[in-house]
């Protein structure tokens, strides 16, 4: 521990040591926002099918595009505003807020949206992606602050994990639906409405978490607080000492002066950039995608049914169990390795499903393991690491920024892979698929290169040695 730092490292020391009851707590309090938002993001694959056979008539291959995509592109803007936000005024003075925007834009496109009005629709979703944005970059920061050294990558992680549960629920809700026989009219509404629920329940708590001691310490030099709030949240106990105060002096222009910053947050952005773009397009069009293997025989609803328990058992078997192996491994294999081998994994997959498109899409089995294999890899794999790279690898007063731009680079690409894969597949799926697993072929590829050659390994290492700050570490 660093001499005469005015309690500074003190604080951080308590939490790298640290283990309780407290990490589970704030680990469920940030969770929930993620598991509302996989659901918002993901359900609308299925709305957009069932609001034709709702009757809607303005719903061509480019608006379909842009419902799917609307809330990603907002996303952006809310990520990196929240980011900015939590660095400027503080964690707790924004927290909660991003959730409130979430249900207002997902009860405005449920109840609030005329029949046959696109842009109604279109509006309301942006607003919904600009709390969702907004809960990227607050959410991982805050557990970040919280973990200790040991865990730091699980705690963390499991909040992405949440998402796991909003994939599943998704198509199992809109399932319950259809085969019940309720009328697309009402279920395309009632899957809207449904993703502001959760958001709803956790609201409250997140309103009434007390800034991280670190933050407090780091940016704002106050250790008898940052004590304090420890000693209240946490139960931990620390004695410090204000005579010399020493505070984190990296301000937002430090993430593109300092080279070393500048690198990592290239690395972050682009590879969640080109993740995203799979994860995005393959998850909000896997009802079109996987509508290639239904029966041409098949029609209407019935084949929106087949198309969503197809959707439904990947996201079951292959996504779900990927979220949570990587979380529950990333702090022994670390993040590096477990983010190469998935986009190594990624672009063979989508190279085999490219090439051997014709022989392959005959055979449902054939298709579905190599399609849930790429998925499997995406979570456990990119999906989960470039969520917690971000909140690692940037300075405290420059971390809500850093990891907002990161989240802000995978929302673009979420948003420009959701919109082009509606292009490309447009009214024949089955005909423009190869082209498609070409393209996400080479984005894994790149990707790959990436990681190499611009990440750190993070895993064992203190947030305040992994963030670089102590280069930005000053007496007050």
């Amino acid at each position: 521990m660093t001499e005469n730092n005015g309690g500074l490292d003190a604080i951080n020391e308590a939490l790298n040591r640290s283990q309780g009851s407290f990490h589970i707590k704030t680990l469920l309090i940030s969770g929930l926002g993620f598991f509302t938002d996989a659901y918002d993001l993901f359900i609308i694959g299925v709305v957009v099918s069932l609001l034709s056979l709702a009757g809607w008539t303005t719903i061509d291959t480019f608006y379909k595009g842009l419902i799917s995509s609307t809330s990603l592109i907002s996303a952006v803007i809310g990520a990196i505003v929240f980011g900015r936000l939590l660095d400027y005024l503080g964690r707790k003075r924004i927290y909660g807020l991003e959730l409130g925007i979430l249900i207002i834009g997902a009860l405005g496109s449920a109840f609030l949206t005329p029949y046959n009005n696109v842009l109604a629709l279109i509006g309301w979703r942006f607003i919904l992606g600009i709390g969702i944005g907004g809960d990227y970059a607050t959410s991982s920061t805050i557990m970040a602050e919280y973990s200790n050294t040991r865990s730091r990558g699980k705690f963390v992680g499991s909040i992405l994990s949440m998402q796991s549960f909003g994939l599943v629920a998704g198509p199992l809700i809109a399932l319950a639906f259809m085969l019940h026989g309720v009328s697309p009219a009402i279920t395309w509404k009632a899957l809207l409405a449904i993703g502001a629920i959760p958001a709803a329940i956790v609201i409250y708590f997140r309103l009434k978490m007390p800034e991280p001691p670190r933050y407090t310490a780091a940016a704002r030099g106050d250790v008898n607080k940052a004590a304090r709030d420890l000693k209240e949240y946490t139960g931990i106990h620390v004695d410090v000492s204000d005579d010399e105060k020493y505070v984190v002096k990296a301000k937002w222009s430090t993430l593109f002066r300092d080279r070393t910053f500048l690198l990592t947050l290239i690395g972050t952005m682009g590879a969640w950039f080109l993740m995203d773009w799979a994860l995005y397009g393959n998850s909000i069009m896997s009802t079109t995608i996987l509508s290639a293997l239904v029966p041409s025989t098949i029609k209407g609803l019935p084949a929106l049914i087949r198309s969503t328990e197809y959707t439904l058992l990947m996201f079951a078997v292959a996504a779900f169990p990927g979220y949570w192996i990587a979380t529950f491994t990333i702090d022994r294999i670390g993040r590096k390795t477990i983010q190469l081998v998935g986009f190594a994994v990624m672009a063979i997959s989508y190279a085999i499903i490219a090439i051997g498109y014709h022989s392959i899409i005959g055979n449902l089995s054939i298709f579905l393991a190599i399609y849930g294999v790429s998925y499997f890899f995406i979570m456990f794999g990119p999906n989960v690491t470039t969520f917690v790279y971000p909140p690692e690898v940037f300075p405290v007063t420059t971390r809500g920024l850093g990891t907002g731009m990161s989240a802000a680079g995978g929302k673009t690409g979420a948003f420009v892979g959701t919109f082009v894969d509606a292009i490309i597949l447009g009214t024949d799926a089955s005909a423009h698929l190869p082209l498609l697993f070409t393209i996400l072929a080479i984005f894994a590829v790149a990707a790959f290169m990436l990681t190499l050659v611009l990440l750190p390994e993070t895993k064992g290492k203190n947030l305040e040695d992994t963030s670089g700050e102590k280069r930005y570490t000053v007496k007050a």
